[in-house]
């Protein structure tokens, strides 16, 4: 399973079963980061705001995709969503493996959730608060699931050529990384995994 961030909540996951992007955002959607133009056999978005629903941007294949998808319906806020609405959480399963993609979740998973979504191989979790969880939120989201790997989206950073990304109001990685355990940090915006794929919290490099 190859996964590719393409900034913010976006990204693409390759398998053997067919390809996905997740979440792609529209042009000028977010600061910091160029228009998407993608391709892929099925494209997935976790609630309608322009950040995340840009299906424009990604060109479909026409081919079938076998990967098996499920989704939880959960809250862009704590607020039951009448701040900012829904969120839908995408659990995906190709290869024997299983990836979560948790959207804008803004509010703590119920029991029930933290037992569908335990022991995943791969989560990817809003980490820069305000509009989603913040960091400690999602510390403790971790610490309940267990996932191998840990893939922290939608926060605010630096590219490689140092251009900023991210709106100002979300924070960045920063106190999130003092809590992580086996953090490896990429010199690219992909990562491959399989079952053989050791626990680690990846920050993936634009």
């Amino acid at each position: 399973m190859i996964i590719i961030w393409h900034g913010h909540a976006c990204f693409e996951i390759i398998t053997e079963e067919g390809s996905v992007v997740l979440d792609p955002y529209s042009d000028n959607s977010v600061p910091g980061f160029e228009p998407l133009s993608l391709k892929a056999d099925a494209v997935l978005c976790s609630h309608e705001h322009r950040d995340h629903n840009y299906r424009e941007g990604v060109l479909l294949s026409g081919k079938p995709c076998s990967i098996s998808v499920s989704f939880i319906d959960t809250w862009h806020d704590d607020a039951h969503g009448a701040k900012r609405g829904p969120n839908r959480i995408h659990i995906l399963n190709a290869e024997g493996l299983t990836a979560v993609h948790l959207g804008d979740l803004g509010c703590e998973l119920t029991d029930e959730e933290v037992d569908t979504l335990k022991h995943a191989n791969v989560l990817m979790i809003p980490i820069g608060g305000h509009y989603t969880i913040d960091s400690a939120q999602a510390g403790r989201i971790i610490e309940k699931l267990e996932p191998t790997v840990v893939l922290p989206m939608h926060y605010r950073g630096r590219k490689a050529d140092g251009r900023v990304f991210g709106y100002d109001v979300i924070s960045t990685s920063d106190e999130f990384r003092k809590t992580c355990d086996n953090l490896v940090d990429y010199e690219e915006n992909m990562i491959e995994v399989n079952c053989d794929t050791v626990n680690q919290t990846a920050f993936l490099k634009l």
